[in-house]
C-alpha cells in the first residue's frame, strides 16, 4: 500500500506538478502514436516542452512586476490582510501528501471517464490548476468533515475532481468556439464562472463585429496603442507612477534597491512597467510554440487513444487572439477591485489584499470572451465583473478556511469560490459518513451530463445525415 502510494505521490509532484514535462511526455506520446519518424518525434517534443518553459519565463518576468506592484499598491491603500492563526504552509505541510494523492487518482479517473464517455470530449490539462483546484477541495472537505481519514479525504476529493475537471471544459465550450471556431483545444481554467457570468450579462451591450478591441478605430495620435506591447507598458506604467507617489518612501525605496540600490523610485517603476510588457510579450511566443506542437500531436491520442479528445489547456492559450482585451479586462478589473477596497474599508467590513496575478489572469481571459460576445464593451464587462466577483469572494470566504488556509480566499480564482461554498452549503447535510455523497452526486451528475451530450450528439449527425440524403435525393 504505501508503495502505491509513493508512486502516486511521485507522479503528482513530478509530472502533473510539472507543466512542462507533462506537456512535453503528451506531446512525445502523441507523435509515437502517429508513428512520426524519429527525429521529427523528438523536436516535436522538446519544442513543446521548450515552449511552455517560454511561457512560464514570461510569467515570472511580469509576475514580478505583479508582485512588486501588488506591494505599492498595498502601501499607498493603506491595507494589510486580516491574521489568522492558519496558514498555508502549515496546511501544506499537513495535508500536501493528501493533496498530491487526489491529484493523481483524479486525473486518472478523469481520463477513464472521458475514455468512457465520447461526449466528454476534452482532457484536463492545466498542470497548476490541477494542483490548486485539488488543495481548494481538500480544505473544503475537512472544513466540512474535521475528522475523515485520508483515504476519505482522497477518494471523496478525487471524485469531485475528476468531475470538474471533465465538466469544465464542456460549460465553456460555447463561449471557447466564439473564440476558437475549429476547435482545436478547450478552455481548462478556473476563471469559466466569471466567463459564463459575462458571456450572458454582456450579450445586449454590443457586438463583436462592431466593437472588437482588435479593430478600435482611433485618432492618429493614439494609433500607438493598437501594439499591445506599447499600450501594457504605457497603461502599467502611469499606474505604477500614481501607485509609487502615493505609496510610502520606506516600501518603494526598498522595493526599488532590491533591483539596484542607486535606481531613482521613479525609474524603478518605469522599468517594472517595461519588463511587464516584456513578460506578456514572451507569454504569448511561448504560448504559440508549444500549441503549435501540442494540438497536432494530440490526433494520436485522438486517433488511437481516447477517441474524438482535444486538450483542455491553460487561459494564456487564448490571450494571442485578443491581446488587447487582456490589457481592457486586467484594468478593469483593477479598478473596480480598488472601487470596492475603498468601500469595505469604509463600511468597515473587510480589508481586501489586491490579488494582482488574480486579476489578470483572470480579468483577461474573461475579457477575451466577453470581446467575443460585446467587443471592447464585453472585454469592460468581463474585467468589472472579475473584480467585484473577487473581492466579495475574498471577503465572505476568508474566513470559511479560517480553520485550515485563509490565504486560499485571497489566491482564489471565482471557481474556487464555488466549489467551496457549494461544499458548505451542504455541510449540514454531509458532516461525517455523508461526506461520500460528494464524489457519489458529483460523478452521477457528471455521467448523466455526458450521456444526454452524447445521445444529443447522435440525434444531431443521424439528422445531418438524414438532411444531406434528402438533399442529394433533391439534385439527383
Amino acid at each position: 500500500m504505501d508503495i502505491i502510494k509513493d508512486i502516486l505521490t511521485f507522479l503528482a509532484d513530478n509530472v502533473f506538478g510539472q507543466v512542462p514535462i507533462l506537456i512535453g511526455l503528451i506531446t512525445l506520446a502523441g507523435l509515437l502514436l502517429q508513428r512520426r519518424r524519429f527525429e521529427d518525434t523528438l523536436a516535436g517534443a522538446l519544442r513543446a516542452t521548450v515552449g511552455v518553459v517560454v511561457l512560464f519565463i514570461g510569467v515570472e518576468i511580469f509576475a514580478g512586476g505583479l508582485t512588486s506592484f501588488q506591494t505599492v499598491l498595498a502601501s499607498a491603500t493603506g491595507t494589510t490582510p486580516p491574521k489568522s492563526d492558519n496558514t498555508l504552509d502549515a496546511f501544506l505541510g499537513s495535508q500536501g501528501g493528501t493533496i498530491a494523492l487526489v491529484i493523481t487518482v483524479a486525473f486518472l479517473l478523469h481520463v477513464l471517464i472521458v475514455r468512457l464517455f465520447p461526449a466528454a470530449r476534452y482532457l484536463y490539462l492545466t498542470g497548476h490548476l490541477m494542483f490548486w483546484i485539488s488543495t481548494v477541495v481538500v480544505a473544503s472537505l475537512v472544513t466540512v468533515a474535521p475528522d475523515a481519514n485520508q483515504l476519505t479525504l482522497v477518494l471523496c476529493g478525487a471524485g469531485l475532481v475528476a468531475a470538474y475537471w471533465t465538466l469544465q471544459p464542456l460549460w465553456m465550450r460555447p463561449l471557447m468556439r466564439k473564440v476558437m471556431p475549429d476547435d482545436r483545444f478547450g478552455y481548462a481554467h478556473t476563471s469559466s464562472l466569471a466567463a459564463l457570468v459575462t458571456g450572458y450579462v454582456a450579450r445586449p451591450f454590443g457586438s463583436r463585429e462592431k466593437h472588437d478591441t482588435e479593430r478600435l478605430k482611433l485618432p492618429r495620435q493614439l494609433s500607438f496603442f493598437k501594439d499591445v506591447n506599447v499600450s501594457t507598458a504605457l497603461v502599467i506604467g502611469v499606474i505604477m507612477l500614481v501607485a509609487v507617489a502615493l505609496a510610502d518612501d520606506q516600501v518603494v525605496d526598498k522595493l526599488a534597491a532590491e533591483m539596484d540600490a542607486k535606481l531613482s523610485t521613479w525609474v524603478w517603476a518605469l522599468l517594472v512597467a517595461l519588463r511587464f510588457a516584456g513578460g506578456i510579450a514572451i507569454l504569448l511566443y511561448g504560448v504559440r510554440m508549444f500549441l503549435a506542437e501540442i494540438v497536432p500531436a494530440f490526433k494520436g491520442f485522438s486517433d488511437r487513444v481516447i477517441p474524438g479528445t482535444r486538450p483542455a489547456l491553460d487561459s494564456p492559450t487564448i490571450f494571442p487572439t485578443a491581446p488587447t482585451a487582456v490589457m481592457v479586462g486586467f484594468v478593469s478589473a483593477l479598478l473596480v477591485f480598488l472601487a470596492c477596497l475603498g468601500i469595505f474599508a469604509a463600511a468597515d467590513w473587510f480589508t481586501l489584499a489586491p490579488p494582482m496575478i488574480m486579476l489578470f489572469f483572470v480579468g483577461g481571459p474573461v475579457a477575451v470572451f466577453g470581446n467575443v460576445v460585446a467587443g471592447w464593451r464585453g472585454a469592460v464587462i468581463g474585467g468589472a465583473i472579475t473584480g467585484l466577483v473577487l473581492a466579495i469572494g475574498q471577503a465572505v470566504t476568508w474566513s470559511l478556511f479560517d480553520r485550515t488556509a485563509p490565504e486560499l480566499a485571497t489566491l482564489a480564482d471565482p471557481d474556487w469560490y464555488a466549489i467551496a461554498w457549494l461544499l458548505k452549503a451542504f455541510d449540514p447535510v454531509l458532516g461525517g459518513a455523508s461526506i461520500w455523497a460528494v464524489p457519489v452526486v458529483a460523478l452521477a451528475v457528471t455521467a448523466g451530463v455526458l450521456l444526454i451530450l452524447g445521445r444529443r450528439e447522435r440525434r444531431e449527425v443521424a439528422e445531418e445525415k438524414t438532411s444531406g440524403s434528402a438533399s442529394a435525393t433533391g439534385q439527383a
